[in-house]
């Protein structure tokens, strides 16, 4: 791509059990929620989706050229979905950790993964936050709650992207120069998980006020790998207390375009 116009890959979200109005009949599908390709193309990004490869399909996980799939591209985008395989940090499941699809966590992985081999930026989001976290040898808390991390719970269904809360940006990383270090703002909370250890080599960037990590980014300052616990796409200014979103994704995409 062009400096200017930034090409960003997109990791799919996965629907297993279509619903029969929708006319797939025993097919899955993948894609992408609307706002998250809204938020970076307003931002100038050209987004393109790479399919997932899964078990049953035509074509084998081993046909993957990720490598290949990385020089391709300017940066990754990780978006939510799914909780991730506690497996995968060491842990058994527990009742609480639901909607496991370990063909998309092996995928996400092997992409990041290669993005990450390629210098390329990755940001993440709620769940692609807790992925980055993970492939770096991280743990995340299978449930805020029950881990009695907090009594506060950070998602609540009825209300969805509707709930939020305060976070504090920590002084000396990224965000402190994007929006500030001690600055407060409001987030929206769609998540009962976030992460335990935090993964070597990386900062806290951002934390709630009962302590749950919110931001995370690599030391590193020649790799851009950042990721937030809460939903930026969903901060379209409907709701002028929420965070501005558009530092972040400025300075991902700029990171892209160099």
């Amino acid at each position: 791509m062009t400096a200017d116009i930034p090409l960003i890959a997109i990791s799919p979200r996965l629907l297993h059990q279509v619903p029969s109005e929708l006319g797939f009949r025993g097919k899955k599908l993948q894609f992408l929620e609307q706002s998250v390709s809204h938020w970076l193309s307003s931002e100038g990004a050209i987004v393109a989706m790479v399919p997932t490869i899964e078990r049953g399909g035509e074509l084998r996980r081993a046909d993957l050229d990720v490598d290949g799939i990385a020089a391709r591209f300017d940066g990754l985008f990780l978006q939510g979905g799914a909780d991730l395989d506690p497996r995968l940090y060491g842990e058994d499941p527990r009742p609480c950790t639901v909607g496991v699809d370990s063909s998309r966590d092996r995928f996400e992985l092997d992409l990041l993964r290669a993005f990450d081999r390629a210098g390329k930026p990755i940001l993440g989001i709620c769940r692609g936050m807790q992925l980055i976290n993970i492939a770096f040898a991280g743990t995340l808390h299978q449930d805020l709650v029950s881990d009695g991390v907090t009594s506060d719970s950070h998602f609540i269904p009825e209300s969805y992207d509707d709930h939020s809360h305060a976070i504090t940006i920590r002084d000396g990383g990224r965000f402190a120069s994007w929006y500030g270090a001690g600055q407060r703002f409001r987030v929206n909370s769609i998540h009962h998980q976030a992460a335990k250890v935090v993964a070597p080599g990386f900062l806290v960037e951002a934390q709630a006020d009962d302590g749950v990590v919110e931001a995370i980014s690599c030391i590193d300052p020649a790799r851009f790998i950042v990721g937030v616990q809460w939903h930026p796409e969903f901060h379209d200014g409907r709701d002028p207390q929420l965070m501005e979103r558009a530092p972040l994704m400025q300075s991902f995409l700029a990171a892209c375009s160099r």
